[in-house]
């Protein structure tokens, strides 16, 4: 009932508690997963100390407090507090307007930053607040001055467009949400909205926090060889594969040293992803070499007739699904093998390990 090889369980859900989907996980695989083996989409937000003593807004469902708390964010804003402490801005649905003027708000803190947890419940209520305090530069309640621009830092988890439940066809994600958000920035300003951070699968953040977590819990079980190959198992080829494949394309740049290169194939220059090359590229004891994309046929991706080894031309992305921040590279969808089922990638894996 112990796990042989470090294993993290990335997802990019994040509208539970780490230790709720470490529980959930021991009961589906009848073995202990820990919440250190956990990655939900905004876990990296640990390391982004920089942000954790400022006022930031948080939106999604589930703990978003909770969470925001034990990420180590300090003074943390909902937006249903938000939307009480203003009533007057929530306006789409006639049911919810104040039937009488409310009394000015007083001793509402200004917001210093945002952080998407995940897709909202009331798209329009979330849209419209987040909106305000971007343009209003933290101060929800007060008059429209000149729009502020670089506008308030926004840190977003989870990019996925759509996802797989029990439904024939494919659900709207975070992705579909963070589309309409900077769309209507864009409508409404004139300018791009920007983000400090965009963590969650695919971007290289998550998987180099997911590495660091295998490499610990590889010094816990005593290994001494360090570990040279990532295995990254997956049923979506925009986030799973697309992720793995970028992830080691970050990590054959930075062997060969060449950040430049690297950044070409990677997202935008200017983008906070950028700082994973470099810290890849200056961190001597990574021992790390590739992370190999491993293709499931359980969930959004379906393969039809018999499973390849290798991903073969016609299985590609012909409609790019990932972020607008992200380059769009054919061949980071394509899969270093397809498999059937996670039990088939875990034998591949030992297999190309030479494990019993």
């Amino acid at each position: 009932g112990r796990l042989r090889v470090p294993v993290v369980f990335l997802t990019n859900a994040g509208n539970c508690l780490r230790s709720a989907k470490a529980r959930e996980l021991s009961q589906a695989l009848g073995l202990q997963v820990s919440p250190e083996q956990v990655v939900l989409s905004h876990s990296p937000l640990q390391l982004f100390s920089q942000f954790h003593q400022r006022c930031m807004l948080v939106a999604g469902q589930g703990p978003v407090e909770e969470n925001a708390h034990n990420l180590g964010f300090k003074h943390v804003v909902t937006i249903e507090a938000l939307r009480k402490a203003y009533p007057l801005l929530d306006m789409v649905d006639l049911s919810r307007r104040p039937k009488e003027l409310p009394p000015p708000t007083t001793g509402f803190p200004t917001i210093e930053g945002v952080i998407l947890f995940g897709e909202p419940v009331r798209w329009e209520t979330s849209l419209q607040l987040i909106t305000d305090v971007l343009l209003s530069n933290g101060n929800p309640g007060a008059e429209l001055q000149d729009v502020p621009y670089p506008h308030l830092p926004i840190l977003a988890c989870n990019m996925d467009l759509l996802w797989m439940a029990e439904a024939k066809m494919p659900r709207f994600g975070h992705g579909t949400f963070l589309l309409c958000l900077e769309n209507i920035y864009k409508k409404v300003t004139g300018r791009e909205l920007k983000y400090e951070a965009l963590i969650g699968k695919p971007s290289p953040v998550t998987y180099r926090y997911a590495q660091l977590l295998i490499q610990q819990q590889a010094e816990k079980q005593g290994w001494k060889a360090p570990i040279r190959r990532l295995y990254a198992v997956g049923d979506n080829p925009m986030s799973d594969v697309y992720g793995a494949n970028l992830y080691n394309s970050y990590l054959k740049s930075a062997q060969q040293n060449q950040l430049q290169a690297g950044v070409k194939r990677g997202p935008q220059a200017a983008s906070p992803q950028t700082e994973v090359y470099v810290e890849l590229r200056n961190d001597s004891n990574n021992s790390v070499e590739s992370c190999e994309s491993i293709l499931v046929c359980t969930g959004v991706y379906r393969h039809n007739g018999n499973v390849p080894k290798k991903t073969e031309p016609h299985t590609m992305e012909t409609v790019f699904h990932g972020h607008r921040d992200f380059c769009f590279d054919p061949s980071l969808v394509e899969a270093s093998y397809i498999v059937q089922d996670v039990d088939d990638a875990v034998q591949l894996a030992f297999k190309k390990e030479n494990w019993s």
